[in-house]
């Protein structure tokens, strides 16, 4: 079912910041996946020699655009549990183009109030979704999410957004693009003893956006990531990779708002 659009700022409930990308997703072979570098149960950011892929696979594979982003994902998801149109808001960078167009529609489409910043210049994100065997490999080429300004944040507008949200929720995937958002956002919800949730994402994030991930470590209340990105995690941090040690050693970094403990989520695979 389709809503018509959000109603009112006041509604919002739980508001997300992060990449919003047209994720083009196809079928593909082991030769596919090893031509571009990709890993099953992987996500990476597109380097130049990935630049040919986007257009190669929709040459040579049938293709679906889905509106996409892990956090607009997260978000769209949770409008849809929470029913009345508005409870939810987006905040990305799009480019003024017919995909920003589309992921606008799409996300105003299922209820959320898609609060985008729009970048004359640089086009809308794409993320190529390589699936194998139940699987699937993320190759994002962020373009205009990658330009996400903090004075975006700072406007009327997205400071009434956070002003009525009572959560929080950012993919690990921001870390790459706009650290000084996060931290004003955990300065918010610290301060007004709200709810951060923020998601490890990927491994790659915790190889090598570690700074920024524990600057902003101190804000959060949730803390989310699968099997291989807690262990990355803990390798990083020098704790080794089982999961309930790293689990834990998370749960008790230091916290800036006192008034609950940090849950950590590492749900195990399917075996």
């Amino acid at each position: 079912e389709k809503h018509p659009g959000p109603s009112s700022m006041a509604d919002t409930k739980l508001i997300g910041f992060g990449n919003p990308l047209l994720d083009i997703s196809a079928v593909v072979e082991q030769d596919v996946l090893d031509k571009w570098g990709a890993k099953l149960n992987d996500a990476i950011l597109a380097e130049d020699k990935h630049k040919p892929m986007y257009a190669e696979l929709a040459e040579s594979h049938p293709v679906e655009y889905i509106a996409g982003g892990a956090t607009q994902n997260s978000i769209r998801v949770a409008q849809w549990v929470m029913g009345k149109p508005g409870s939810t808001a987006f905040v990305g960078c799009v480019g003024k183009d017919q995909f920003g167009d589309k992921l606008e529609q799409a996300a105003r489409g299922d209820g959320v109030n898609a609060a985008y910043m729009k970048h004359p210049e640089t086009p809308t994100g794409t993320c190529a979704v390589l699936v194998k065997g139940g699987e699937r490999s993320l190759v994002a080429n962020l373009s205009a999410a990658n330009c996400y300004e903090i004075s975006h944040y700072e406007t009327a507008e997205i400071q009434e957004l956070v002003t009525a949200a009572n959560i929080v929720y950012c993919a690990g995937f921001f870390l790459t693009v706009s650290p000084p958002t996060m931290i004003a956002l955990g300065k918010h919800v610290a301060e007004k003893h709200k709810t951060f949730c923020l998601n490890l994402s990927a491994p790659f994030i915790c190889q090598f956006f570690k700074d920024p991930l524990l600057s902003v470590m101190p804000y959060v209340d949730f803390l989310f990531g699968n099997e291989s990105e807690a262990a990355e995690f803990g390798k990083a941090m020098g704790w080794g990779e089982e999961l309930d040690v790293v689990a834990l050693k998370a749960a008790a970094m230091p916290k800036e708002s006192g008034s609950r403990p940090r849950g950590v989520v590492f749900p195990p695979g399917k075996d």
